[in-house]
């Protein structure tokens, strides 16, 4: 296993994990785009991302710091001279994107289920909408707070969307300030 060390293994890791944990958020539009065009179906989206969301990109992200140091301390960067203020870069952009998803992005997203869960028809049967059937009924149109909820996902999927982008032009270029 000639040039297989510590290093090459917590860079496989490191990577990995950069590619399970935001490679997916890059389809969060793609969903609620596809959900907007088909509102019944906008739970199961909501709902989708979350599990996405709890489930794979929060872990792995999670768990790049902890590979993160290893790499800095096997390369030797020193985070506070100039040679590695790129790596201090996207340190903050990661923490802006880890905070956004974690303290914006993910309760919204949970609004969203709450917002799009219709509660069963009064016979028992599932809701299929406002048909004007009688009391109980939702009323017509999107739930109150539906579209501000909406707004602020894409807002908060945009600024980490962006955060992302940064970190991984950092992390291939490595400009020299």
């Amino acid at each position: 296993m000639t040039g297989f060390g510590w290093f090459t293994l917590f860079l496989f890791l490191h990577v990995g994990s950069a590619i399970v944990a935001f490679g997916p958020t890059f389809v969060f539009p793609l969903v609620g785009t596809l959900a907007s065009k088909e509102p019944m179906h906008g739970n199961f989206a909501a709902r989708l991302n979350v599990a996405i969301l709890d489930r794979l990109v929060l872990p792995f992200a999670l768990s790049m710091p902890v590979t993160g140091i290893f790499l800095i301390y096997l390369a030797d960067i020193d985070l506070i001279d100039r040679s590695g203020w790129w790596l201090d870069i996207a340190i903050a952009f990661y923490v802006l994107a880890i905070g956004v998803a974690f303290f914006l992005q993910r309760p919204q997203l949970k609004k969203l289920v709450h917002l799009t869960t219709r509660p069963p028809s009064p016979d028992g049967g599932p809701s299929l909408g406002s048909s004007g059937a009688g009391v109980g009924e939702p009323p017509p149109g999107p739930p109150p707070g539906l579209v501000e909820t909406t707004r602020q996902i894409q807002r908060n999927g945009a600024i980490m969307g962006i955060s992302l982008i940064v970190i991984v032009l950092l992390m291939v270029v490595k400009p020299q300030f």
